[in-house]
């Protein structure tokens, strides 16, 4: 995993790139964000940071949360995610650590950690949709419309013949969907505002308006920037990349 903000989403809207193209983004808030906790190889076996998100007001929260807060030294928070860190990355260390670490418990971290137009991860949690059908949730056909059917949307029969007998393990019925935790990889950043704690992200992000979004540095592509390429270059960059695929198939 990587570093990373936590945010709201905010919702939908367009915005238009530098060669006057129409795109929709998400607007997300993401940050300020205090580091609450630190995870060292040393003590805990692993690297990471704990960090907080949204301030509580004083006296609210239980016991046991105040008082981890207090511990820590920092104010409570109403969400707290852990971000694992890679082995070759900062070292965090706790606050009574000595030396001057990167990162330390206090340390406030804010969208200066992105660069506009790099490529992100994000983390949320889909919206549910309660119980649905089959035809629904996994796609089914369904059955016939006409000729006297009584079976339109019905999952009917699910056995099997007499080999094997039964009913295959993980087949596909009718249930809970949605309210999934998903991640969607490789989204560009397409504007960076820093004073208002401001994200816009090309396209959608899972979950609904004021959700909790987890925002990540890119796992496979860290540290790229996908600028806005003019409508030639795009038809360039797609004709090479269909002349790579046969090359790659041969190999």
């Amino acid at each position: 995993m990587a570093l990373g903000l936590l945010g709201k989403k905010l919702g939908m809207t367009h915005i238009y790139d530098d060669y006057g193209r129409r795109m929709a983004v998400t607007a997300v808030q993401a940050g300020p964000c205090t580091i609450v906790g630190v995870r060292t190889p040393d003590r805990h076996g692993y690297q990471a940071v704990q960090v907080g998100f949204e301030p509580l007001r004083e006296g609210k929260g239980s016991k046991p949360v105040q008082g981890q807060f207090k511990k820590a030294g920092t104010p409570a928070f109403r969400y707290v995610r852990e971000f694992r860190l890679p082995a070759d990355g900062p070292a965090p260390q706790a606050a009574d650590a000595p030396g001057t670490p990167e990162l330390k418990v206090g340390q406030e971290l804010t969208l200066s950690l992105f660069q506009e137009y790099e490529l992100v991860d994000v983390v949320g949690v889909s919206i549910g949709k309660g119980f649905q059908g089959g035809m629904k949730r996994w796609n089914w056909s369904g059955g016939g419309a006409t000729h006297g059917s009584m079976s339109h949307r019905a999952p009917g029969s699910i056995g099997s013949t007499t080999t094997p007998g039964r009913v295959i393990k993980g087949h596909h019925l009718p249930g809970h969907m949605g309210h999934d935790r998903v991640t969607v990889q490789n989204v560009r950043l397409v504007h960076l505002d820093l004073a208002h704690h401001l994200a816009l992200l090309e396209g959608s992000v899972p979950g609904s308006e004021h959700g909790l979004i987890e925002l990540r540095k890119s796992v496979k592509r860290p540290g790229t920037l996908k600028k806005p390429l003019a409508a030639q270059a795009v038809v360039d960059e797609e004709e090479d990349s269909k002349k790579a695929r046969p090359a790659a198939k041969k190999k």
